[in-house]
């Protein structure tokens, strides 16, 4: 009997919260652009976006513990940290939206400012949870998961309208590697060790934040967008290969 209370709290986020987003934004883009004024490839961009933003949140409530929900449910799910981290990973979904609509859109300045709108509160929500003090759990997930998400859709749009070559994409293959080579090895039963406590990385997300902005902004040249690509990707391909060679215990800290 006691798990119950727990369990429907679980179930509720699992199952209505990605449903209400994915209807709540596919109306939203609906009512903000008319689908029938736009060229699609295949589906209805509002559409896509909408099931985009319900992935992404039935993955973060599929990897939380139900208890941490049920323990203050109202701070968690409502706080305004998380809420501006919601945000966010609503104008992510925007963005990948287009990965049906061709380059000559007329809405072919959305996909910049959704992502760049993003990348600002990005940096907002941090700043608000740590303020407030309103750090939680599924803050943290979020966060993780909707910049996950940011670096996958932002290059693909790029990519699928010229901006960028298609090598880019190795950006948005990097962390599912990197993790997915931390679960082989724990599958193997091998050990893995502390990463490096540094704000290299952070400060590589954040330019690759700013660059992808640039890249889907119509102003902004091709030819200059492809000739500065290679500078911003490699340092940050060169930090998760490093972070990997640490955790997996090839590379000592003291290296370092």
């Amino acid at each position: 009997m006691e798990q119950r209370p727990e369990r429907s709290v679980s179930v509720g986020v699992q199952l209505a919260v990605p449903l209400f987003g994915a209807l709540a934004l596919t109306i939203l883009l609906w009512g903000l652009y008319s689908p029938r004024t736009i060229d699609t490839w295949i589906l209805d961009p509002a559409v896509v976006a909408g099931l985009c933003l319900a992935g992404q949140l039935w993955y973060v409530s599929h990897r939380l513990v139900p208890s941490q929900l049920a323990r203050d449910p109202q701070d968690t799910l409502f706080g305004l940290a998380n809420t501006l981290t919601l945000v966010r990973g609503a104008l992510y979904a925007v963005v990948a939206g287009f990965v049906v609509v061709p380059p000559d859109t007329r809405l072919v300045w959305v996909p910049a400012l959704a992502y760049g709108s993003g990348v600002v509160l990005d940096k907002l929500d941090g700043t608000v949870a740590r303020t407030v003090g309103q750090t939680t759990a599924l803050g943290k997930r979020l966060d993780m998961t909707f910049d996950t998400f940011g670096f996958v859709a932002a290059p693909l749009v790029a990519v699928l309208w010229g901006q960028l070559p298609v090598w880019y994409l190795s950006l948005s293959a990097a962390r599912y590697v990197y993790r997915g080579g931390l679960a082989w090895r724990r599958h193997r039963g091998r050990p893995l060790f502390d990463g490096p406590d540094s704000d290299l990385g952070r400060y590589l997300a954040g330019m690759q934040m700013v660059f992808l902005t640039a890249a889907l902004t119509p102003a902004v040249p091709t030819a200059f967008v492809r000739s500065v690509a290679p500078v911003v990707l490699a340092p940050s391909l060169l930090v998760f290969a490093r972070d990997f060679l640490i955790v997996t215990g090839r590379l000592s800290l003291q290296e370092e």
